[in-house]
């Protein structure tokens, strides 16, 4: 009954999909191989909803940050609660994250970047490490293991090989400065490849300097013609400043300052409110071609983060060392007229994690409040089958077996105590069809389940209390999706449509003193229909004006609580907070022969719900952002380029990564107004 509902959901958002526009270029989106569920094929060939962004997509704004790029998909939202302090909001997986990422899984190359307690420090990685992005929207567990809101797949190497140097400097509003050298050596078979990004700011609120210095080095050596090995390491130092959520009285009286003093509690500049967060990161992976049939890649890898915050009421010290590894088996046939390939593995990973609390007294730790040893480990098992039947047809399927725990030993009981949660064994399957309707338009359904457990943050509350009750999320998504090219490939269309039922939903709160604390919220529906197209009006290399292209997309989210009571309150059928209803984003593209270039960027935001009663949203808004730019080259081996970028040209007063369900309504964290960027980059070829 759900899949039928969703066909008739998304038939009339299919035909506008093909008279709207998109995010990419038709010519590549066409092309692209993608490598999730692992695929290895066209993006349109992928029964799951896959969204990639590119070079062409990262590089339309102020080379800053990956969060306009990816807030150009439809379903995903990143924000910026002050520079350096991400979250990521997959179709409202942001819920239960105070500030970080939660209930996305990330891989950088074949290396989960997510820690084995479900957090990801996204900002230990500057604009420069991305070369490409893949995004799987909703459960991916059946081979990703613990994340309801989805996976994203960072790719830090191109495709073509070509050593060199390049050197970028970006400058503009709030004293903001990012520069990055990077050096390519090598040929093909022999690369190396050595990045350096130096970025600061002064942030647009009080109390929100920021400062990232991140070195790596990646390097990946043809053994043969069956063997290649791959080596990452990389060390991240970063510093900023945390000015803290504001009243509706305060955002509007002055939405720069922050957080002040309230009763006995300092405030954000007096209790020197900031993160400290050091990262050094390697691994290493190899990739093996037994013969036609037969392929393995086996990564492992090896993490440590020094974490230091001073909060408002606890100055936290965390250190996070983290282990693990991943091998994936690879075997392709074919049967007939049938193609067949079976993908199994395993992941593991353990974490041992130690958190210190004091009392922060105006900047500086005071006496201890709790010190925590939090050792935990996951490991999952799964396997994937995909058959390519005649007439179009592709029947994907899998499964995973996934464990997981977490003990806290308590050292600063006397005597010390020790807790612990075995999560139950969790088994998500996962099954997708796929229709060929002509050679570039397919449509495919897929059922998928996922789960996401308790994160050690969430386990262990910030006044140092242990969560024994807090449980898993667990939820099952259908999902109906077209995407294809119409129009000789001038048009390129992505619409899917999805019904998500999750139990035991993780919501976040914060009483009158700041703390966190997580409960489960009974039940939620997510429902929703995303789509997405672009139109090439001008492809012509050798004209005045070679290409133009403009783009669309549409997200339409109609998420609820169903069963919710707590105490006295009774929060059923309630709008889920944060979450947008409604996202529209637009834009042009426009280049010239000469090599002047065009990107105009439309964004419109519907109102969110900001708590669990729905007594408090923060407002719509629209917001426009243009980049103008210049390439040439020089000779050929020197390229130059020289662009202005301008955000927020409406000047539009707008709170970016609200702190939901906020004591006292301290809900809003101002976003820039109007602002600049120049910058400029030298690309030096085959030297």
């Amino acid at each position: 009954m759900k899949i039928f509902l969703v066909i008739f959901i998304l038939f009339p958002f299919s035909v506008f999909a093909q008279t709207t526009s998109d995010i990419d270029s038709v010519q590549t989106l066409e092309n692209i191989i993608v490598k999730v569920y692992e695929q290895n094929r066209s993006l349109i060939d992928v029964a799951a909803p896959v969204s990639v962004t590119g070079q062409a997509q990262l590089n339309r704004f102020a080379n800053m940050s990956i969060l306009p790029a990816l807030n150009m998909i439809p379903g995903v939202s990143m924000e910026e609660r002050s520079p350096g302090s991400y979250r990521l909001n997959i179709r409202g997986s942001s819920l239960r994250s105070p500030f970080g990422v939660r209930d996305v899984k990330i891989y950088l190359n074949d290396i989960p970047l997510t820690d084995p307690s479900g957090n990801t420090y996204l900002n230990q990685l500057s604009f420069y490490n991305f070369n490409s992005i893949e995004i799987v929207k909703g459960p991916a567990s059946s081979l990703y293991g613990a994340g309801i809101g989805g996976a994203m797949l960072i790719h830090t190497l191109p495709a073509v090989w070509n050593k060199g140097v390049s050197l970028a400097y970006t400058f503009g509003s709030f004293n903001t400065n990012n520069i990055n050298l990077n050096v390519k050596t090598g040929d093909s078979d022999h690369e190396n490849s050595f990045n350096y990004s130096h970025q600061t700011s002064d942030g647009y609120r009080q109390q929100s300097k920021m400062r990232r210095d991140i070195g790596t080095w990646e390097s990946a050596l043809k053994v043969n013609n069956k063997q290649t090995l791959r080596a990452y390491m990389s060390y991240s130092d970063l510093y900023y400043q945390t000015p803290g959520g504001l009243t509706l009285a305060q955002y509007n009286a002055d939405p720069k300052q922050a957080r002040p003093a309230s009763g006995f509690q300092p405030g954000a500049v007096e209790a020197k409110a900031a993160i400290y967060q050091k990262t050094f990161l390697t691994g290493f992976s190899n990739e093996y071609v037994f013969n036609d049939h037969w392929h393995n890649t086996t990564s492992l890898y090896g993490s440590y983060t020094d974490f230091t915050n001073p909060g408002i009421r606890v100055y936290e010290y965390r250190k996070e060392p983290h282990f693990g590894g991943r091998s994936v088996f690879e075997y392709k046939k074919q049967i007939g007229k049938t193609a067949f390939q079976l993908d199994f593995g395993t992941e593991a990973q353990v974490g041992f994690f130690n958190t210190r609390d004091y009392s922060n007294k105006l900047g500086v730790a005071d006496s201890l409040l709790s010190d925590d040893n939090l050792n935990n480990w996951q490991y999952l098992f799964f396997a994937q089958t995909n058959f390519e039947l005649p007439h179009g047809w592709t029947i994907t399927g899998g499964v995973s077996l996934n464990k997981s725990s977490i003990e806290d030993v308590d050292l600063s009981a006397r005597p010390s105590t020790t807790q612990t949660r075995v999560f139950k064994s969790q088994f998500p399957p996962h099954i997708a069809v796929l229709k060929q309707l002509k050679k570039h338009v397919s449509v495919y359904a897929s059922v998928a389940r996922g789960f996401s457990p308790p994160t050690v943050s969430e386990v262990l509350r910030s006044d140092g209390l242990f969560g024994t009750n807090l449980q898993p999320e667990d939820g099952m998504n259908y999902e109906l999706g077209f995407k294809g090219t119409l129009l000789h490939s001038k048009l390129f269309f992505d619409v899917s449509g999805f019904l998500f039922d999750l139990k035991n939903t993780i919501v976040q709160r914060i009483d009158t003193n700041g703390v966190y604390y997580y409960v489960n919220a009974g039940s939620t529906n997510q429902n929703g229909v995303e789509a997405y197209a672009s139109y090439q009006l001008i492809d012509m290399p050798h004209h005045f004006i070679s290409s133009a292209k403009v783009f669309g997309s549409y997200a339409w989210h109609d998420f609820h609580y169903g069963d919710f009571k707590q105490v006295n309150n009774d929060f059923s059928k309630n709008e889920l907070p944060g979450a947008a209803p409604n996202v529209v984003v637009a834009g042009l593209d426009i280049s010239s022969k000469a090599g002047c270039y065009l990107n105009v960027t439309y964004n419109y935001t519907d109102k969110i719900a900001l708590n669990d009663a729905n007594s408090v949203y923060a407002a719509s808004y629209n917001l426009l952002g243009a980049r103008l730019g210049y390439k040439k080259d020089i000779s050929k081996k020197i390229h130059a380029e020289i662009f202005a970028a301008a955000d927020n040209i409406f000047d539009s007063k707008y709170s970016l990564g609200n702190d939901i369900n906020a004591a006292v309504g301290r809900y809003y964290n101002a976003a820039p107004g109007r602002n600049y960027m120049v910058g400029i980059v030298f690309r030096f070829n085959n030297l």
